[in-house]
């Protein structure tokens, strides 16, 4: 799907109607009224398309991913020139508030998105068309509105939660609990894997598979603590000898190792020279090297305490291939300039994040750069850790160890025999580190208040992030806000 997906951009909030425009095949005035879409086969095909388009966008990849996912996480700072984007250090600080669009960015996206899948499993079904694929487009919507959900459940606790067109107006008003927003996390993806199909031809390489949804469900069973059934989930992936390591740490994050065997689902990007609309992707872009010979904004900067915990860990690999330091000379022969000593607002020697660089031969002109690089959602190694934890949460360390040292092999590290929880958090620092995981880590795992506390983080308040302001005005207070905020 990465080459061959008709691409679509669809503008819609929580509450607007289904919009398309397919800008490989029709002008961009083009678009169809709402009155004649859902039709037929092919326009379930677009919808569809249209979700992962979706992904790619500025509020689900960009800021609001980097900022709220790891920069409020022990794992990095803001980076980019002093004073360029201040606000950010609100949420290094833990001083934002529920007026911060980079919040409202976030929240608006993934409803624009579970908006677009509601759009397809409500008008899909009527349509006559093959069965067969109707199934699928169907399995697909249902995987994407579990991913939006579980984002947004993860990072505000109780959220609206419309499942249909018939329910978008009243479930829009009203925070459904948690618990039940997991239960039909839960089902979405049950449902999917029942579907989806283990692989897919050449054409529709990226889209969402039965292993993506499975790997989806394990964590979030991690999430609940539901240790039984993370490891079903955990144990059809590896039984299934569809996904590996990669040999080569530095290659997961390259693109000509995109969709390989150690991707269960990658938010798909592709760049068109001289297409800046379709080429929209900017989340290389804003954590690029920034300066001389750079690829971007250097915002998301490795911070000192992620680079401390590399050397601990005697973690020479991921920390070369995670931080790109100034005077660095990548695999594929560039030399990282960047700016000068001091000119990275918060750390003196200039450093990246090695895992969103894309080399200057895959630059592609008149667009964003790195727009080519596809979004690592869900990767073989982080189920082997999933599974790790579950199985020394069941006592079962022959296990935990056999699947965590699978992990650290891969890079040269010593195995660990009788692997501890810990030890099982501080691979997934290693391993995950800069991927949108941490700060949801180190909340899931009771550790947040230790850990983040000397940046301002309080326990029972910024577990969660506040519910956007203007979601609280435009419902005239129906929607009530988190605690503390």
């Amino acid at each position: 799907m990465k080459k061959y997906i008709i691409f679509l951009v669809a503008i819609l909030t929580l509450l607007a109607p289904f919009g398309c425009s397919d800008y490989l095949d029709v002008d961009p005035e083009g678009v169809k009224p709402t009155e004649e879409f859902f039709q037929t086969q092919e326009d379930a095909v677009s919808a569809v398309n249209a979700i992962y388009a979706r992904m790619r966008t500025w509020q689900m990849v960009a800021f609001a991913y980097v900022i709220m996912q790891e920069i409020t996480s022990d794992n990095s700072i803001k980076g980019s020139s002093q004073g360029d984007a201040s606000f950010i250090n609100d949420f290094d600080k833990f001083t934002f508030t529920s007026n911060q669009g980079t919040i409202t960015d976030y929240w608006n996206g993934r409803y624009e998105g579970i908006n677009l899948s509601n759009q397809v499993l409500s008008n899909v079904p009527d349509i006559e068309m093959n069965e067969t694929l109707k199934t699928r487009l169907l399995g697909e919507a249902k995987f994407t509105r579990a991913l939006f959900y579980f984002d947004l459940v993860r990072a505000f606790g109780d959220v609206p939660m419309p499942t249909s067109i018939d329910n978008v107006l009243e479930a829009s008003t009203v925070r459904t609990p948690k618990d039940e927003v997991y239960a039909q996390i839960i089902q979405d993806l049950t449902d999917a894997i029942a579907v989806l199909p283990d692989s897919y031809d050449a054409a529709n390489v990226g889209r969402a598979t039965n292993g993506a949804a499975r790997g989806l469900l394990a964590k979030v069973y991690l999430y609940r603590g539901e240790w039984d059934k993370v490891l079903e989930q955990t144990s059809a992936i590896i039984n299934s000898n569809r996904y590996g390591l990669e040999e080569n740490f530095y290659d997961v994050f390259r693109i000509p190792f995109e969709n390989g065997k150690e991707s269960l689902f990658e938010i798909q990007a592709s760049a068109v020279a001289g297409n800046a609309d379709l080429s929209n992707s900017q989340h290389s872009q804003v954590q690029g090297v920034r300066g001389t010979n750079g690829f971007g904004w250097g915002f998301n900067i490795p911070s000192d305490d992620l680079a401390a915990a590399f050397d601990a860990a005697g973690d020479e690999v991921r920390k070369k291939v995670t931080i790109l330091y100034k005077g660095d000379v990548t695999e594929d022969g560039d030399v990282i300039e960047g700016v000068g000593n001091g000119e990275l607002e918060g750390v003196n020697i200039p450093r990246y994040n090695g895992k969103s660089y894309v080399p200057r031969n895959r630059q592609v002109s008149g667009v964003n750069e790195g727009a080519e690089q596809n979004i690592r959602v869900l990767r073989y190694a982080e189920i082997l850790l999933i599974d790790a934890e579950a199985k020394v949460q069941k006592g079962d360390i022959g296990g935990a160890a056999t699947s965590l040292n699978l992990v650290r092999e891969r890079v040269d590290l010593d195995p660990i025999e009788a692997p501890t929880l810990q030890d099982i958090w501080n691979e997934r620092r290693l391993e995950l580190a800069m991927e949108g995981d941490r700060f949801f880590d180190l909340v899931r795992t009771g550790q947040a208040a230790t850990v983040l506390g000397p940046q301002g983080f309080v326990s029972g308040k910024n577990d969660v992030f506040p519910v956007p302001q203007v979601m609280i005005d435009i419902t005239n207070n129906a929607i009530p806000q988190n605690n503390g905020y």
